[in-house]
């Protein structure tokens, strides 16, 4: 005889997220805590500085190694920095602020003539799908009904 738990277990329904997106897994690694608070500090300030003042999310090819090449360190740390500082990865956190971006793109009037992909490359992104997928995971639905949302609301 099977217990409830187990019969509960086996009636559960999968619920496919849209764009696969995937639950957050939380990781616990050693080297996070390496690092002096000073340090992580000063890298937390300088990330922010060449990611939202100089605009570098925009550029699609400009990787976590390129960041840590400008900030005089290694991946691992700046890995460590961006995790701890701002919990996320190096992905999520420019695709944060590109989606930022695009939030106000997308309902400006000077760009009403470009469509949902031209805006994403404007933002950084490199491709139509993981703009979406990204949009999604922050907004919470497609860049085309924001769109239509906001502009009806106006």
């Amino acid at each position: 005889m099977r217990d409830e738990t187990s019969v509960m277990a086996t009636n559960e329904v999968l619920v496919k997220k849209p764009y696969n997106l995937r639950e957050k897994k939380i990781k616990d690694a050693a080297y996070r805590n390496m690092i002096r608070a000073e340090l992580a500090d000063e890298l937390y300030d300088k990330i922010l500085h060449i990611i939202v003042v100089q605009k570098k999310y925009k550029d699609v090819n400009f990787s976590a190694k390129d960041l840590a090449k400008e900030l005089k360190t290694n991946t691992r740390y700046l890995s460590a920095v961006i995790n701890s500082r701002f919990g996320m990865n190096y992905s999520c956190l420019l695709n944060e602020y590109r989606i930022k971006d695009a939030l106000h793109l997308l309902i400006d009037k000077r760009y009403l003539n470009k469509n949902v992909e031209e805006i994403s490359a404007m933002v950084g992104f490199a491709n139509r799908q993981s703009f979406y997928a990204a949009f999604y995971k922050n907004v919470g639905e497609t860049p085309n009904s924001y769109r239509k949302r906001k502009l009806e609301n106006k």
